[in-house]
């Protein structure tokens, strides 16, 4: 897959299963057929176990204090969350049915294998992956795209990052602007970081959304956004780990369709009439006859002035044509022509 080319085409939209699925292989496959009929272009899953991203382990430092997921162990959090690779191939061909991309985040060089034997297209790394650098360049050295997102990141860690995927000839790659909180909170988007990456970068950007509502999302397009990511769910009441800053179906069939109408709002450089705007081009300004003139008669102030509509001559010859003589009668409400003053065109 192209990544680039397919990002010229327009916004691409990836609904984020990760955990929505609770523990259900038939709900995952309801997640797909919604993501498609919701407006994404993609269905991302996340692949780990609890095993390759933490240890069994209960101590202070493996155990969340606060946030959506207070008081949950590291290592329990992930058994309720994580999707079975045996499900990613069952997934990968559900999306295929239905038309949809397939996507996944790899967390350890084992499973950045299992997917590239699955065939997928392109990787994902996420946003507290980007600091593993060694996980960076294998990835990279896959030559596939790379879609990466950077919450928490300073400009110095994504400059490592970037450099280590690019180390590895691989240069397809986008970044995604992230806030890494759970819901996050619009405020602190700061998506004007997302330009800059643009600007510093010179690769596509992006915005991965874990806030509620779509403001953040179309916000992101209008400035330049071609990938949005936005954790998607059947219905928040499925208890998961993830279902409290998930949209859900009309959620986010509504916020495609708003991206979809932003990027027709911001549209291309074009000056003039557009086409709703021709047929009130005649209600601009021009100039017109206000009293019955003679032939021979001086056009004066009284007797000529710039009004609507916009049927005569363009307000700018109104100083030339002062003075003129008329070379005809001219009655009252007559739009002016250069010819009725013997004017060159």
């Amino acid at each position: 897959m192209d990544l680039y080319e397919r990002l010229n085409q327009q916004t691409y939209i990836i609904a984020e299963m990760s955990a929505n699925h609770a523990g259900s292989l038939e709900l995952a496959k309801e997640i797909i057929h919604a993501a498609k009929e919701s407006g994404a272009d993609c269905i991302k899953l996340q692949t780990y176990t609890p095993d390759t991203l933490t240890i069994d382990c209960d101590n202070k430092y493996f155990r969340i204090s606060d946030g959506t997921w207070n008081g949950e162990n590291l290592y329990r959090l992930y058994e309720k969350a994580y999707t079975p690779w045996e499900w990613h191939p069952l997934l990968k061909e559900e999306a295929q049915k239905v038309g949809i991309d397939f996507l996944s985040t790899p967390f350890d060089n084992s499973s950045v294998d299992f997917l590239d034997e699955l065939g997928i297209e392109f990787y994902k790394i996420a946003s507290f992956e980007l600091v593993d650098i060694p996980l960076v360049t294998y990835i990279a050295s896959k030559k596939k795209p790379i879609i990466m997102s950077t919450g928490m990141a300073e400009l110095a860690e994504i400059d490592e990052a970037v450099r280590a995927i690019r180390s590895q000839g691989n240069l397809q790659l986008a970044l995604l602007r992230c806030a890494s909180a759970y819901p996050a909170i619009t405020d602190e988007m700061n998506l004007r970081t997302m330009s800059n990456m643009a600007e510093t970068f010179r690769v596509p950007v992006g915005l991965s959304d874990h806030s509620m509502g779509s403001v953040g999302a179309v916000t992101a397009v209008a400035l330049g956004a071609k990938i949005i990511e936005k954790h998607f769910c059947l219905d928040r009441s499925i208890e998961n780990p993830d279902a409290s800053f998930s949209m859900n179906p009309a959620e986010f069939k509504q916020m495609a369709a708003d991206i979809r109408q932003a990027e027709k709002a911001i549209g291309h450089v074009k000056y003039g009439a557009a086409e709703q705007e021709k047929s009130n081009v005649v209600f601009r300004r021009s100039i017109f006859s206000v009293k019955d003139i003679k032939k021979g008669e001086c056009f004066t102030e009284e007797n000529v002035r710039i009004i609507r509509p916009g049927y005569g001559l363009a307000p700018k010859f109104y100083p030339q044509i002062l003075g003129q003589t008329a070379l005809c009668d001219i009655s009252r409400g007559t739009p002016l022509t250069l010819e009725m003053a013997g004017m060159p065109k």
